[in-house]
């Protein structure tokens, strides 16, 4: 083989090249060299005889230096490009590649318009560009300008009880501690509390810093319009701004603060014997004392921003959840599953078709609102003997499933106890007798089993969210 072919050749024709020499001299079969360059018997045969006709050069490809049968036309490559250049230079491959298609006919897969726009230079693979810079952002000059919060779920507890999550408020001119608020789950109805405390203790601030939680940012409707969150609402009414971080780091200030908490904090609940979310509450304000002192730092000016609330500013009133509701034409109204009664008036007959708000506090009271006047009701019906696919937390789904599992065990006995008549419902629901050579089990009444089934019901009350009987709101998140 000539110098030229060595440089041309692939290293797999180079081994083509071994393998072919080998079989023409005896060396190796024909099954054998198929098998080692994964080629049929038939093809080896015909190397060899291009081999014996033109040496080595006859093995090379004939298709090298040719174009692909598969090349796509240059005019075509030039329009696409031309195109592109004018009216899709700042696009990315693939809304250039469905642009091209829609406006101008050019169907082209979305690889191929990537690798034409890179080869161009009118597209940086992410790989290649540079690393973005995020330098660090100036605290706010006055005390209460901006304040970050977020919440921490973790096993603050330890062992000694099961996880729940902090709400942590972090003043940002100052990295103060404003508020620590211990709750089952993240939800709308506990940043109220946390946010009543902050503002009965402080004022209100100017603006609250938060992550993009469903809490804070509503997600988009069917039809593509944002609506507004209950927590968003109630901030709008006191006149306090709301803005999302784009990011974890942009509110790195309550991150850094939520990795210390999980440090001193745990150890000091463990050292004083704290278990409960209540003790916890109780003791935070002496904590954040003790934080604030050792790790705040001085404002650069000494106004302070926060505000006093106004007369005409009810926290009850403006920290509720708020729905509208349609009257029937039985003057009934559900809402979460419950139905409420109108009292029969002509007022109250004149809402018939109309839509009404549902005002609901924090505990668990509901009022039936119109034109802001609170309308008599009474509760008629609950539907929650079928849960409707309930709300849950992600990050409390573990303890969701538990207590589910805990459910499951005593309906499962109650069906292998079979149901009592109708006729004997006072009597002991006896279950099958036991197999030859097993004990046989006790049985047990219908009110054992109501009462074991309050008790777990009772558990995940007290675990969740304190008594919000009617709404059941504290898994809600929005």
């Amino acid at each position: 083989m000539n110098g030229r072919g060595l440089i041309t050749a692939s290293m797999r024709e180079l081994e083509r090249v071994k393998v072919i020499e080998a079989v023409i001299e005896g060396r190796l079969r024909c099954f054998q060299a198929a098998e080692r360059l994964d080629l049929c018997e038939r093809q080896i045969s015909r190397l060899c005889r291009r081999y014996e006709a033109g040496g080595p050069a006859g093995l090379v490809s004939g298709k090298r230096g040719k174009p692909s049968n598969r090349e796509l036309p240059i005019d075509l490559r030039a329009r696409a490009m031309a195109l592109v250049r004018e009216c899709y230079a700042d696009f990315g491959p693939t809304l250039a590649c469905e642009k091209l298609y829609e406006c101008h006919g050019v169907r082209l897969a979305r690889e191929t318009v990537r690798r034409w726009m890179r080869d161009a230079g009118l597209w940086v693979p992410r790989k290649q560009r540079p690393p973005k810079i995020h330098q660090p952002r100036a605290r706010r000059a006055c005390f209460g300008e901006l304040v970050q919060i977020d919440g921490s779920d973790h096993h603050w507890f330890e062992e000694r009880a099961p996880a729940c999550t902090l709400l942590v408020y972090v003043d940002d001119a100052t990295s103060r501690l404003m508020t620590l608020h211990f709750t089952a789950t993240e939800s709308t109805f506990s940043y109220f509390e946390a946010t009543r405390a902050y503002i009965e203790r402080h004022g209100k601030p100017v603006a609250f810093y938060s992550d993009r939680a469903s809490v804070f940012r509503p997600t988009y409707s069917r039809t593509g319009a944002r609506g507004i969150t209950q927590f968003g609402r109630a901030m709008y009414e006191l006149n306090i701004d709301t803005f999302c971080a784009n990011s974890s780091p942009a509110k790195g200030r309550v991150e850094r603060a939520n990795l210390t908490l999980q440090d001193r904090l745990v150890k000091e609940l463990r050292l004083r014997g704290i278990q409960t979310m209540e003790a916890a509450n109780a003791w935070a304000p002496s904590f954040m004392t003790a934080y604030n002192a050792r790790f705040a730092k001085p404002p650069r000016s000494t106004f302070d921003a926060h505000r006093p609330l106004r007369e005409d500013e009810n926290l009850d009133t403006i920290l509720t959840w708020r729905v509208v509701r349609k009257v029937s034409d039985s003057l009934t109204v559900l809402n979460d599953l419950m139905i409420w009664l109108l009292e029969d008036t002509p007022a109250t007959r004149r809402l018939i078709g109309r839509y009404i708000d549902v005002w609901e506090y924090p505990d668990g009271r509901i009022e039936l609102r119109a034109g802001g006047v609170a309308l008599p009701c009474v509760a008629f019906d609950e539907l929650a003997e079928i849960d409707q696919g309930a709300v849950v937390e992600h990050k409390r789904l573990g303890h969701a499933l538990q207590v589910a599992q805990a459910m499951q065990a005593q309906r499962d006995n109650r069906r292998v106890s079979g149901s009592p008549s109708r006729t004997n419902r006072g009597a002991a629901v006896r279950k099958p007798a036991a197999l030859p050579g097993t004990k046989k089990p006790r049985a047990f009444t219908q009110a054992e089993l109501n009462e074991t089934i309050l008790q777990v019901a009772t558990q995940h009350a007290k675990q969740s969210k304190p008594a919000l009987t009617p709404g059941r709101r504290s898994a809600k998140v929005n």
